[in-house]
């Protein structure tokens, strides 16, 4: 056989796998609508449920033998839901804008590209618009994995009352990106502030004597460097994109592994799934063994403590509270009893969700 033949033979086999395909994926699509039917005539509205969609995601990973990597089919997979999904029930996705942002891209990620994604000036008015029932679900940055923590958004679970339903972790490479042909011509470069401190080191390196200012976002950075002669932004390639900015240098980060997680905010509460987590928020006395207090449960009911982190309570003088993460789901025995001897410990504990963990 010669090899236009197997070509031709090939390429046969192609259309017929993708006549199957789209037979399969159009039977999905059938089944989810009738799942949407079955839970509107018992009065359940939840049709999106982040336990179900991490378990799929996570079965999917595990019958992956390639050639495509499991990121490659677990973006497949998640187009796939995400569209099947909105079928049922288009969403609405509040993310920390404007349009191009990081927070943006992990929506997209986490919901697939079948939704409505809503861009909003601050983390706060992402709260508040998930609050007022306007969106469905709200994303926004937690911690990165070079610089920290988001102080803003642990401030802002203080006195909201949305849950954590889930979480998203994202690769983070940073472009330059200008109008100006030449890096050379580059005078002021605009970033937000945590982008310019994870790419420091390389612009200490190379651009050690042009300007610097912090603005609210990376997409909002694009934005201005687009309408200003010698200015640059450091952003994603989406916001070179959306604004129109020639990207000079890729990949400018100092840490080639730099990845941000973000959290999605909604008013529901996540079931039991494979692979969960657990966030609290506590307010512990201020006493010798406090911290101890906060740890012995968590040894004594074998729970694994993932992250702490201390916040001014703004309560009083040199008052905190702690944020834990801790692996489980608060339905779960062992983390229900540790959580039960906080209460008994401490002036009091918040359950900011049960979430299932990343998947990828």
């Amino acid at each position: 056989m010669s090899d236009d033949d197997k070509l031709t033979s090939l390429r046969q086999q192609i259309d017929a796998l993708d006549e199957k395909l789209q037979e399969l994926i159009s039977d999905r699509a059938r089944c989810a609508q009738e799942v949407a039917r079955i839970k509107s005539a018992s009065g359940d509205s939840s049709y999106y449920r982040p336990e179900r969609e991490a378990d799929v995601l996570r079965q999917v990973l595990k019958r992956n033998h390639g050639p495509l990597s499991n990121e490659e089919v677990a973006r497949l997979f998640r187009e796939i839901m995400s569209a099947c999904l909105a079928l049922e029930s288009p969403m609405k996705i509040a993310f920390l804008g404007p349009e191009g942002t990081f927070t943006q891209e992990a929506a997209l990620k986490h919901f697939g590209h079948s939704i409505e994604t809503v861009p909003l000036g601050a983390i706060d008015e992402v709260f508040r618009e998930v609050e007022s029932g306007n969106t469905h679900f709200g994303v926004v940055p937690i911690e990165n994995s070079t610089e920290g923590v988001i102080n803003h958004t642990l401030d802002m679970f203080m006195n909201s009352s949305l849950k954590i339903c889930g979480e998203v972790e994202l690769r983070v490479h940073h472009h330059l990106m200008s109008k100006a042909v030449d890096i050379d011509a580059v005078k002021k470069i605009y970033s937000h502030q945590q982008s310019l401190a994870q790419c420091r080191e390389w612009l200490d390196a190379n651009l050690p004597k042009v300007e610097r200012e912090a603005v609210g976002s990376n997409a909002e950075a694009a934005r201005i460097a687009a309408g200003k002669k010698n200015s640059a932004a450091i952003a994603s390639d989406s916001a070179a994109q959306i604004y129109g900015l020639d990207v000079i240098v890729e990949n400018i980060e100092d840490h080639p592994d730099n990845t941000t997680r973000f959290l999605v905010i909604g008013t529901m509460e996540a079931l039991p799934g494979e692979n969960d987590k657990t966030t609290l928020l506590i307010s512990s006395n201020n006493k010798p063994g406090a911290l101890f207090d906060l740890l012995e449960p968590m040894s004594r009911h074998k729970i694994n403590l993932t992250r702490i982190e201390s916040r001014p309570s703004r309560q009083g003088l040199w008052e905190y509270v702690f944020f834990l993460d801790i692996d489980g789901h608060i339905q779960h025995d062992n983390v229900r009893q540790a959580v039960d001897a906080l209460g008994e410990r401490t002036a009091f504990v918040k359950l900011l969700g049960s979430y299932p963990k990343a998947v990828l």
